[in-house]
Protein backbone atom coordinates (compact mmCIF):
# COMPACT_ATOMS: atom_id res chain seq x y z
CA UNK A 1 0.00 0.00 0.00
CA UNK A 2 2.83 2.16 0.61
CA UNK A 3 3.03 2.69 -3.32
CA UNK A 4 -0.10 4.38 -3.17
CA UNK A 5 1.92 7.53 -1.96
CA UNK A 6 3.59 8.28 -5.54
CA UNK A 7 -0.28 8.35 -7.17
CA UNK A 8 -1.34 10.76 -5.05
CA UNK A 9 0.97 13.09 -5.65
CA UNK A 10 1.08 12.50 -9.41
CA UNK A 11 -2.57 12.57 -9.90
CA UNK A 12 -2.81 16.90 -9.23
CA UNK A 13 0.28 17.36 -11.39
CA UNK A 14 -0.90 15.92 -14.46
CA UNK A 15 -4.27 17.56 -13.91
CA UNK A 16 -1.85 20.84 -14.06
CA UNK A 17 0.02 19.68 -16.79
CA UNK A 18 -2.93 18.95 -18.71
CA UNK A 19 -4.61 21.89 -17.75
CA UNK A 20 -1.99 24.34 -18.63
CA UNK A 21 -0.90 22.69 -22.10
CA UNK A 22 -4.25 22.68 -23.14
CA UNK A 23 -4.70 26.60 -22.29
CA UNK A 24 -1.72 27.52 -23.66
CA UNK A 25 -2.18 25.28 -26.75
CA UNK A 26 -5.41 26.91 -27.21
CA UNK A 27 -7.56 23.74 -26.81
CA UNK A 28 -8.84 24.68 -23.55
CA UNK A 29 -10.65 28.03 -24.16
CA UNK A 30 -13.67 30.04 -23.75
CA UNK A 31 -16.73 29.66 -21.86
CA UNK A 32 -17.55 26.07 -23.22
CA UNK A 33 -14.34 24.35 -22.09
CA UNK A 34 -14.69 25.36 -18.64
CA UNK A 35 -16.11 22.48 -17.50
CA UNK A 36 -13.96 20.25 -18.87
CA UNK A 37 -10.99 21.93 -17.45
CA UNK A 38 -13.19 21.99 -13.81
CA UNK A 39 -13.51 17.66 -14.76
CA UNK A 40 -10.11 17.52 -14.79
CA UNK A 41 -8.85 19.36 -11.91
CA UNK A 42 -11.86 18.25 -10.05
CA UNK A 43 -11.36 14.37 -10.39
CA UNK A 44 -7.75 14.30 -10.38
CA UNK A 45 -7.73 16.32 -6.63
CA UNK A 46 -10.77 13.46 -5.51
CA UNK A 47 -8.84 10.58 -6.79
CA UNK A 48 -5.97 11.64 -4.82
CA UNK A 49 -8.26 12.42 -1.87
CA UNK A 50 -9.58 8.75 -2.14
CA UNK A 51 -5.84 7.22 -2.32
CA UNK A 52 -4.99 9.21 0.52
CA UNK A 53 -7.89 8.10 2.63
CA UNK A 54 -7.11 4.66 1.50
CA UNK A 55 -3.62 4.93 2.45
CA UNK A 56 -4.67 6.85 6.19
CA UNK A 57 -6.95 3.29 6.41
CA UNK A 58 -4.40 0.84 5.67
CA UNK A 59 -1.85 3.16 7.83
CA UNK A 60 -4.25 2.67 11.17
CA UNK A 61 -4.63 -1.36 10.31
CA UNK A 62 -0.81 -1.71 10.25
CA UNK A 63 -0.62 -2.57 7.21
CA UNK A 64 2.13 0.22 5.94
CA UNK A 65 5.77 -0.65 6.50
CA UNK A 66 6.30 3.15 7.07
CA UNK A 67 8.38 4.48 4.19
CA UNK A 68 8.54 4.24 0.49
CA UNK A 69 11.51 4.96 -1.97
CA UNK A 70 10.83 5.63 -5.35
CA UNK A 71 14.69 5.55 -6.34
CA UNK A 72 17.36 8.06 -6.18
CA UNK A 73 17.50 11.85 -7.29
CA UNK A 74 20.63 12.79 -6.56
CA UNK A 75 24.21 11.26 -5.34
CA UNK A 76 27.42 12.59 -4.76
CA UNK A 77 30.21 11.06 -2.73
CA UNK A 78 28.68 10.77 1.13
CA UNK A 79 25.53 12.86 -0.05
CA UNK A 80 22.52 10.97 -1.36
CA UNK A 81 19.14 12.73 -1.61
CA UNK A 82 16.42 9.49 -2.58
CA UNK A 83 12.87 10.17 -3.77
CA UNK A 84 11.64 8.67 -0.55
CA UNK A 85 7.62 9.68 1.49
CA UNK A 86 7.32 8.76 4.82
CA UNK A 87 3.63 6.56 4.62
CA UNK A 88 2.97 6.28 8.82
CA UNK A 89 2.15 8.64 11.35
CA UNK A 90 0.85 12.69 11.46
CA UNK A 91 1.91 12.94 7.70
CA UNK A 92 -0.54 10.18 6.50
CA UNK A 93 -3.31 11.67 8.65
CA UNK A 94 -3.06 15.48 7.66
CA UNK A 95 -2.11 14.58 3.71
CA UNK A 96 -5.57 12.57 4.24
CA UNK A 97 -7.38 15.66 5.94
CA UNK A 98 -5.75 18.37 3.52
CA UNK A 99 -6.74 16.51 0.18
CA UNK A 100 -10.43 16.13 1.52
CA UNK A 101 -10.29 20.54 1.68
CA UNK A 102 -8.69 20.55 -1.47
CA UNK A 103 -11.69 19.10 -2.88
CA UNK A 104 -14.26 21.08 -1.22
CA UNK A 105 -12.51 23.77 -2.17
CA UNK A 106 -12.42 22.82 -5.90
CA UNK A 107 -15.79 22.24 -5.90
CA UNK A 108 -16.41 25.56 -4.68
CA UNK A 109 -14.71 27.18 -7.24
CA UNK A 110 -16.13 25.96 -10.00
CA UNK A 111 -19.28 27.79 -9.85
CA UNK A 112 -17.51 30.37 -7.49
CA UNK A 113 -15.74 31.20 -10.87
CA UNK A 114 -17.49 30.05 -13.78
CA UNK A 115 -17.00 33.06 -16.69
CA UNK A 116 -13.99 34.77 -14.63
CA UNK A 117 -10.87 35.41 -16.98
CA UNK A 118 -8.70 33.69 -15.04
CA UNK A 119 -10.62 30.44 -14.86
CA UNK A 120 -8.21 28.13 -16.58
CA UNK A 121 -5.00 30.04 -14.62
CA UNK A 122 -6.91 29.31 -11.26
CA UNK A 123 -7.50 25.60 -11.83
CA UNK A 124 -4.11 24.95 -12.92
CA UNK A 125 -2.59 26.68 -10.11
CA UNK A 126 -4.87 25.23 -7.53
CA UNK A 127 -3.95 21.30 -8.98
CA UNK A 128 -0.62 22.29 -8.74
CA UNK A 129 -0.77 23.65 -5.31
CA UNK A 130 -2.33 20.29 -4.57
CA UNK A 131 0.50 18.38 -5.52
CA UNK A 132 2.61 20.67 -3.94
CA UNK A 133 0.78 20.76 -0.20
CA UNK A 134 0.87 17.11 -0.29
CA UNK A 135 4.50 16.21 -1.13
CA UNK A 136 5.92 18.90 1.59
CA UNK A 137 3.75 16.64 3.69
CA UNK A 138 4.66 13.25 2.83
CA UNK A 139 7.91 13.49 1.53
CA UNK A 140 10.68 11.60 3.77
CA UNK A 141 13.45 14.53 3.29
CA UNK A 142 14.00 18.05 3.78
CA UNK A 143 14.75 18.66 -0.35
CA UNK A 144 11.59 17.18 -1.46
CA UNK A 145 9.57 19.18 1.53
CA UNK A 146 11.49 22.03 0.35
CA UNK A 147 10.72 21.43 -3.39
CA UNK A 148 6.62 21.26 -2.16
CA UNK A 149 7.36 24.66 0.08
CA UNK A 150 8.64 26.32 -2.86
CA UNK A 151 6.13 25.40 -5.46
CA UNK A 152 3.02 26.34 -2.83
CA UNK A 153 4.81 29.43 -2.45
CA UNK A 154 4.69 30.43 -6.23
CA UNK A 155 1.14 29.14 -6.68
CA UNK A 156 0.17 31.31 -3.91
CA UNK A 157 2.06 33.93 -5.97
CA UNK A 158 -0.29 33.24 -8.97
CA UNK A 159 -3.10 33.36 -7.26
CA UNK A 160 -2.59 36.26 -5.01
CA UNK A 161 -1.88 38.33 -8.36
CA UNK A 162 -5.02 36.50 -10.12
CA UNK A 163 -6.73 40.01 -11.12
CA UNK A 164 -3.07 41.07 -12.10
CA UNK A 165 -4.54 43.85 -14.35
CA UNK A 166 -4.77 45.77 -10.54
CA UNK A 167 -2.12 47.29 -9.47
CA UNK A 168 -2.76 46.05 -5.33
CA UNK A 169 -2.78 42.79 -6.27
CA UNK A 170 0.41 42.83 -8.33
CA UNK A 171 2.23 45.02 -5.51
CA UNK A 172 0.53 42.55 -2.58
CA UNK A 173 1.47 39.86 -4.48
CA UNK A 174 5.43 40.88 -4.65
CA UNK A 175 5.57 41.67 -0.88
CA UNK A 176 4.37 38.10 0.29
CA UNK A 177 7.07 36.59 -1.99
CA UNK A 178 9.48 38.20 -1.45
CA UNK A 179 9.04 38.17 2.72
CA UNK A 180 8.84 34.09 2.57
CA UNK A 181 11.61 34.21 0.59
CA UNK A 182 13.07 35.57 3.70
CA UNK A 183 11.62 31.92 5.13
CA UNK A 184 13.18 29.85 2.60
CA UNK A 185 16.83 30.93 3.29
CA UNK A 186 16.31 29.52 7.04
CA UNK A 187 14.75 26.65 5.20
CA UNK A 188 17.81 26.05 2.82
CA UNK A 189 19.98 27.12 5.32
CA UNK A 190 19.07 24.70 7.79
CA UNK A 191 19.29 22.01 5.53
CA UNK A 192 22.90 22.75 4.66
CA UNK A 193 23.94 22.98 8.41
CA UNK A 194 21.99 19.56 9.08
CA UNK A 195 24.22 17.73 6.37
CA UNK A 196 27.12 19.32 7.84
CA UNK A 197 26.24 18.26 11.33
CA UNK A 198 24.40 14.81 11.04
CA UNK A 199 25.45 14.09 7.70
CA UNK A 200 21.50 13.29 6.92
CA UNK A 201 18.78 15.06 5.81
CA UNK A 202 16.47 12.42 5.91
CA UNK A 203 13.84 13.52 8.62
CA UNK A 204 13.43 10.03 10.08
CA UNK A 205 17.65 9.87 9.83
CA UNK A 206 17.87 13.62 11.50
CA UNK A 207 15.23 12.88 13.95
CA UNK A 208 16.81 9.50 15.13
CA UNK A 209 20.22 11.70 15.43
CA UNK A 210 18.60 14.49 17.24
CA UNK A 211 19.77 12.98 20.67
CA UNK A 212 23.76 12.85 19.69
CA UNK A 213 23.84 16.43 18.63
CA UNK A 214 24.97 19.16 21.32
CA UNK A 215 22.87 21.93 22.53
CA UNK A 216 24.25 24.61 20.45
CA UNK A 217 24.12 22.64 17.11
CA UNK A 218 20.69 21.78 17.61
CA UNK A 219 19.59 25.06 17.98
CA UNK A 220 21.49 26.30 14.84
CA UNK A 221 19.49 24.07 13.16
CA UNK A 222 15.99 24.50 15.11
CA UNK A 223 17.05 27.92 14.75
CA UNK A 224 17.21 27.87 10.86
CA UNK A 225 13.84 25.80 10.51
CA UNK A 226 12.05 28.37 12.97
CA UNK A 227 12.89 31.56 10.77
CA UNK A 228 11.19 29.38 7.85
CA UNK A 229 8.12 28.39 9.91
CA UNK A 230 7.72 32.06 11.51
CA UNK A 231 7.45 33.76 7.70
CA UNK A 232 5.20 30.21 6.46
CA UNK A 233 2.84 30.70 9.23
CA UNK A 234 2.52 34.62 9.13
CA UNK A 235 4.25 34.98 12.88
CA UNK A 236 5.98 37.80 14.03
CA UNK A 237 7.64 40.30 12.48
CA UNK A 238 5.98 38.50 9.54
CA UNK A 239 2.30 38.72 10.08
CA UNK A 240 1.72 41.39 7.49
CA UNK A 241 1.95 39.72 4.70
CA UNK A 242 -1.35 37.31 5.24
CA UNK A 243 -3.75 40.70 5.06
CA UNK A 244 -2.11 41.33 1.72
CA UNK A 245 -2.39 37.58 0.45
CA UNK A 246 -6.82 38.23 1.05
CA UNK A 247 -6.06 40.10 -2.20
CA UNK A 248 -7.05 36.70 -4.49
CA UNK A 249 -10.12 35.18 -4.93
CA UNK A 250 -12.25 33.77 -2.06
CA UNK A 251 -11.37 30.19 -2.65
CA UNK A 252 -7.66 30.78 -2.93
CA UNK A 253 -7.84 32.63 0.54
CA UNK A 254 -9.76 29.71 1.61
CA UNK A 255 -7.08 26.84 0.77
CA UNK A 256 -4.08 29.00 0.73
CA UNK A 257 -4.16 30.82 3.97
CA UNK A 258 -7.40 29.37 5.88
CA UNK A 259 -6.83 25.72 5.95
CA UNK A 260 -3.59 24.45 4.16
CA UNK A 261 -0.21 26.27 3.60
CA UNK A 262 -0.20 28.66 6.57
CA UNK A 263 -0.19 25.64 8.80
CA UNK A 264 2.93 24.53 7.03
CA UNK A 265 5.04 26.23 9.23
CA UNK A 266 3.62 24.68 12.20
CA UNK A 267 3.98 21.18 10.58
CA UNK A 268 7.66 21.94 10.18
CA UNK A 269 8.04 22.22 13.83
CA UNK A 270 6.11 19.48 14.88
CA UNK A 271 7.90 17.43 12.66
CA UNK A 272 11.22 18.26 13.92
CA UNK A 273 9.98 17.48 17.46
CA UNK A 274 13.07 15.74 18.60
CA UNK A 275 15.66 18.46 17.16
CA UNK A 276 13.38 21.19 19.11
CA UNK A 277 13.59 19.19 22.32
CA UNK A 278 17.51 19.39 22.32
CA UNK A 279 17.33 22.96 21.85
CA UNK A 280 15.80 24.91 24.97
CA UNK A 281 16.35 28.43 23.19
CA UNK A 282 14.04 27.09 20.49
CA UNK A 283 11.72 26.15 22.26
CA UNK A 284 11.44 29.14 24.53
CA UNK A 285 11.55 31.55 20.90
CA UNK A 286 8.63 29.44 20.04
CA UNK A 287 6.63 30.04 23.23
CA UNK A 288 7.69 33.83 22.64
CA UNK A 289 6.88 34.79 19.14
CA UNK A 290 3.97 32.46 19.34
CA UNK A 291 2.56 34.34 22.22
CA UNK A 292 3.42 37.64 21.26
CA UNK A 293 1.58 36.79 17.74
CA UNK A 294 -1.37 35.55 19.44
CA UNK A 295 -1.38 38.91 21.55
CA UNK A 296 -1.25 41.28 18.45
CA UNK A 297 -3.39 39.44 16.50
CA UNK A 298 -6.38 39.80 19.27
CA UNK A 299 -5.43 42.91 19.71
CA UNK A 300 -5.47 44.21 16.05
CA UNK A 301 -8.42 42.22 15.33
CA UNK A 302 -10.85 44.06 17.53
CA UNK A 303 -11.10 47.33 15.19
CA UNK A 304 -10.63 45.56 11.51
CA UNK A 305 -14.00 46.52 9.70
CA UNK A 306 -13.86 43.64 7.27
CA UNK A 307 -14.33 40.30 6.85
CA UNK A 308 -11.06 39.09 5.55
CA UNK A 309 -8.79 40.98 7.77
CA UNK A 310 -10.70 39.88 10.57
CA UNK A 311 -10.19 36.16 9.54
CA UNK A 312 -6.80 36.87 8.65
CA UNK A 313 -5.80 38.03 11.85
CA UNK A 314 -7.71 35.35 13.69
CA UNK A 315 -5.94 33.14 11.56
CA UNK A 316 -2.28 34.37 12.58
CA UNK A 317 -3.49 34.48 16.58
CA UNK A 318 -4.35 30.86 16.26
CA UNK A 319 -1.45 29.55 14.68
CA UNK A 320 0.60 31.69 17.31
CA UNK A 321 -1.02 29.82 19.93
CA UNK A 322 0.28 26.64 17.87
CA UNK A 323 3.10 27.93 18.00
CA UNK A 324 3.09 28.43 21.70
CA UNK A 325 2.07 24.95 22.36
CA UNK A 326 4.98 23.60 20.55
CA UNK A 327 7.20 25.86 22.75
CA UNK A 328 5.72 24.41 25.87
CA UNK A 329 6.18 20.65 25.17
CA UNK A 330 2.47 20.36 24.18
CA UNK A 331 3.20 18.57 20.70
CA UNK A 332 -0.01 16.22 20.65
CA UNK A 333 -2.37 19.12 21.62
CA UNK A 334 -0.61 21.35 18.42
CA UNK A 335 -1.14 18.42 16.18
CA UNK A 336 -5.34 17.85 17.46
CA UNK A 337 -4.98 21.84 17.13
CA UNK A 338 -3.89 22.28 13.92
CA UNK A 339 -6.24 19.77 12.30
CA UNK A 340 -9.38 21.50 14.00
CA UNK A 341 -8.28 24.72 12.92
CA UNK A 342 -7.82 23.81 9.21
CA UNK A 343 -11.40 22.67 8.91
CA UNK A 344 -12.87 25.55 11.01
CA UNK A 345 -11.25 28.40 9.00
CA UNK A 346 -11.71 26.72 5.22
CA UNK A 347 -15.46 27.05 6.49
CA UNK A 348 -15.31 30.10 7.45
CA UNK A 349 -13.41 31.61 4.57
CA UNK A 350 -15.59 30.01 2.41
CA UNK A 351 -18.95 31.55 3.69
CA UNK A 352 -17.18 34.86 4.35
CA UNK A 353 -19.22 36.02 1.07
CA UNK A 354 -22.57 34.68 1.92
CA UNK A 355 -21.84 36.02 5.70
CA UNK A 356 -21.31 39.79 3.79
CA UNK A 357 -24.97 39.41 2.19
CA UNK A 358 -26.31 38.15 5.27
CA UNK A 359 -25.34 41.52 7.50
CA UNK A 360 -25.25 44.14 4.52
CA UNK A 361 -27.61 46.92 5.89
CA UNK A 362 -27.07 46.02 9.54
CA UNK A 363 -25.34 48.61 11.93
CA UNK A 364 -21.83 47.27 12.57
CA UNK A 365 -20.92 46.41 16.25
CA UNK A 366 -19.07 48.76 18.25
CA UNK A 367 -15.49 48.20 19.52
CA UNK A 368 -14.97 47.42 22.46
CA UNK A 369 -14.92 49.87 25.55
CA UNK A 370 -11.77 48.44 26.83
CA UNK A 371 -9.82 49.04 23.95
CA UNK A 372 -11.89 52.43 22.89
CA UNK A 373 -11.05 54.39 26.20
CA UNK A 374 -7.28 53.99 25.52
CA UNK A 375 -6.56 55.96 22.73
CA UNK A 376 -2.87 54.84 21.78
CA UNK A 377 -3.93 51.14 22.06
CA UNK A 378 -7.11 52.18 19.52
CA UNK A 379 -4.87 54.22 17.30
CA UNK A 380 -2.24 51.53 17.48
CA UNK A 381 -4.25 48.99 16.37
CA UNK A 382 -5.93 50.91 13.91
CA UNK A 383 -2.30 51.03 12.18
CA UNK A 384 -1.78 47.63 13.03
CA UNK A 385 0.64 48.74 15.36
CA UNK A 386 2.75 50.19 12.11
CA UNK A 387 4.30 46.46 11.77
CA UNK A 388 3.58 46.97 7.84
CA UNK A 389 6.15 50.07 6.90
CA UNK A 390 8.78 48.64 10.04
CA UNK A 391 8.73 45.53 8.17
CA UNK A 392 8.67 46.95 5.44
CA UNK A 393 12.03 48.86 6.25
CA UNK A 394 13.62 46.03 7.70
CA UNK A 395 13.21 43.28 5.71
CA UNK A 396 11.87 43.71 2.44
CA UNK A 397 13.88 47.03 1.72
CA UNK A 398 17.16 45.78 2.74
CA UNK A 399 16.49 42.36 0.04
CA UNK A 400 15.83 45.13 -2.47
CA UNK A 401 18.87 46.72 -1.91
CA UNK A 402 20.68 43.42 -2.33
CA UNK A 403 19.17 42.95 -5.78
CA UNK A 404 20.22 46.35 -6.17
CA UNK A 405 23.76 45.69 -5.40
CA UNK A 406 23.84 42.48 -7.17
CA UNK A 407 22.54 44.11 -10.39
CA UNK A 408 25.52 46.40 -9.87
CA UNK A 409 28.04 43.98 -9.76
CA UNK A 410 26.68 42.05 -12.39
CA UNK A 411 26.63 45.07 -14.81
CA UNK A 412 30.11 46.55 -13.80
CA UNK A 413 32.21 43.41 -12.46
CA UNK A 414 30.69 40.10 -14.15
CA UNK A 415 29.66 41.60 -18.16
CA UNK A 416 33.00 43.90 -18.16
CA UNK A 417 35.15 40.71 -17.27
CA UNK A 418 32.97 38.48 -19.44
CA UNK A 419 33.18 40.99 -22.58
CA UNK A 420 29.31 41.32 -22.38
CA UNK A 421 28.14 44.65 -24.48
CA UNK A 422 28.04 47.46 -21.98
CA UNK A 423 24.58 49.80 -22.19
CA UNK A 424 27.07 52.27 -22.47
CA UNK A 425 28.33 53.52 -26.19
CA UNK A 426 31.95 54.07 -25.25
CA UNK A 427 32.65 50.67 -24.51
CA UNK A 428 34.58 48.00 -26.98
CA UNK A 429 32.47 44.56 -26.63
CA UNK A 430 33.98 42.64 -29.53
CA UNK A 431 37.28 42.01 -31.95
CA UNK A 432 35.33 43.37 -34.87
CA UNK A 433 34.19 46.76 -33.12
CA UNK A 434 38.06 46.78 -31.93
CA UNK A 435 39.23 46.85 -35.42
CA UNK A 436 36.72 49.32 -36.53
CA UNK A 437 37.93 51.39 -34.25
CA UNK A 438 41.41 51.24 -35.17
CA UNK A 439 40.74 51.30 -38.69
CA UNK A 440 38.34 54.58 -38.82
CA UNK A 441 41.18 56.20 -36.37
CA UNK A 442 44.43 55.30 -37.70
CA UNK A 443 46.06 57.90 -40.38
CA UNK A 444 45.73 55.76 -43.71
CA UNK A 445 49.44 55.63 -44.74
CA UNK A 446 49.32 53.66 -47.42
CA UNK A 447 47.53 56.14 -49.22
CA UNK A 448 50.10 58.87 -48.69
CA UNK A 449 53.32 58.42 -50.84
CA UNK A 450 55.51 61.02 -48.87
CA UNK A 451 55.07 59.10 -45.58
CA UNK A 452 56.99 56.05 -47.23
CA UNK A 453 60.80 55.92 -46.37
CA UNK A 454 63.65 55.10 -48.65
CA UNK A 455 66.78 54.42 -48.01
CA UNK A 456 68.23 53.58 -44.77
CA UNK A 457 67.85 56.78 -43.56
CA UNK A 458 64.11 56.93 -44.50
CA UNK A 459 63.51 53.12 -43.71
CA UNK A 460 64.98 53.95 -40.07
CA UNK A 461 62.95 56.94 -39.73
CA UNK A 462 59.66 55.42 -40.65
CA UNK A 463 60.37 52.66 -38.49
CA UNK A 464 60.52 55.12 -35.61
CA UNK A 465 57.49 56.86 -36.84
CA UNK A 466 55.50 53.37 -36.75
CA UNK A 467 56.93 53.03 -33.30
CA UNK A 468 55.28 56.73 -32.19
CA UNK A 469 52.39 55.55 -34.20
CA UNK A 470 52.10 52.35 -31.84
CA UNK A 471 52.43 54.13 -28.68
CA UNK A 472 49.73 56.91 -30.05
CA UNK A 473 47.50 54.20 -30.98
CA UNK A 474 47.83 52.56 -27.74
CA UNK A 475 48.47 55.40 -25.65
CA UNK A 476 45.99 58.22 -26.87
CA UNK A 477 43.71 57.26 -29.25
CA UNK A 478 42.91 53.86 -27.23
CA UNK A 479 42.67 56.33 -24.56
CA UNK A 480 44.68 53.75 -21.86
CA UNK A 481 46.17 56.79 -20.39
CA UNK A 482 42.73 58.45 -19.55
CA UNK A 483 41.38 55.03 -18.95
CA UNK A 484 44.07 54.50 -16.31
CA UNK A 485 43.47 57.80 -14.31
CA UNK A 486 39.65 57.28 -14.63
CA UNK A 487 40.15 54.02 -13.40
CA UNK A 488 42.12 55.24 -10.10
CA UNK A 489 39.46 57.41 -9.38
CA UNK A 490 36.67 54.48 -9.82
CA UNK A 491 38.74 52.34 -8.09
CA UNK A 492 38.75 54.84 -4.86
CA UNK A 493 34.70 55.15 -5.55
CA UNK A 494 34.68 51.57 -5.28
CA UNK A 495 36.41 51.57 -2.07
CA UNK A 496 34.38 54.05 -0.46
CA UNK A 497 30.74 52.33 -1.35
CA UNK A 498 32.26 49.27 -0.41
CA UNK A 499 32.90 50.67 2.92
CA UNK A 500 29.34 52.54 3.21
CA UNK A 501 27.72 49.06 2.14
CA UNK A 502 29.73 46.62 4.67
CA UNK A 503 28.06 49.46 7.02
CA UNK A 504 24.81 48.71 5.99
CA UNK A 505 22.52 46.61 8.61
CA UNK A 506 21.60 43.64 6.03
CA UNK A 507 25.63 42.70 5.47
CA UNK A 508 26.16 43.34 9.06
CA UNK A 509 23.47 40.72 10.29
CA UNK A 510 25.25 38.45 7.44
CA UNK A 511 28.52 39.06 8.92
CA UNK A 512 27.81 38.32 12.57
CA UNK A 513 25.70 35.02 11.56
CA UNK A 514 28.83 33.75 9.40
CA UNK A 515 31.14 34.69 12.44
CA UNK A 516 28.51 32.59 14.71
CA UNK A 517 27.85 29.66 12.60
CA UNK A 518 32.04 29.44 12.38
CA UNK A 519 32.00 29.81 15.93
CA UNK A 520 29.71 26.70 16.40
CA UNK A 521 31.92 24.89 13.89
CA UNK A 522 34.95 25.27 15.62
Amino acid sequence: MDALVVLILLLPLTAAAVIGIGHVFGMLRGVADEAVTARIASWAITLSCLLALTLLGADLLGKNTGSFSAGQWLGSDSLSIKVNFITTGFNVGLAALFSILLVIVTRFSINYLHKEPGFYRFFFALSLFSSAMLLLVLSGNAVGTFVGWEIAGLCSYLLIAFAYDRPVAVINATRVFVTNRIGDAGFILGIGISYFYARNIDWNGLNAVATQLTTPTATVIAMCFAIAAFAKSAQLPFTPWLARAMEGPTPSSAVFYGAIMTHAGVYLVILLQPIFEQAPFAMGLLAVVGLGTAIYSFVVGLTQTDVKSSLCFAISGQLGLMFLECGLGLWQLASWHLCAHAVVRCYQVLTAPSFLHYVHGNPMKPVSRDIAGLRWLYTASIQRFWLDPVTDRALVRPVHGLGHDLGYFDDHIVDRIMGTPARAGRAISSLAQLEGKILSSRPDHDADEFSRGSGFAGKFFQWTADIFNWFEDRLVLRGIGIDAIDMGRQLGFAANKFEKLILKPRYLVVFVFTVLLLAAAI
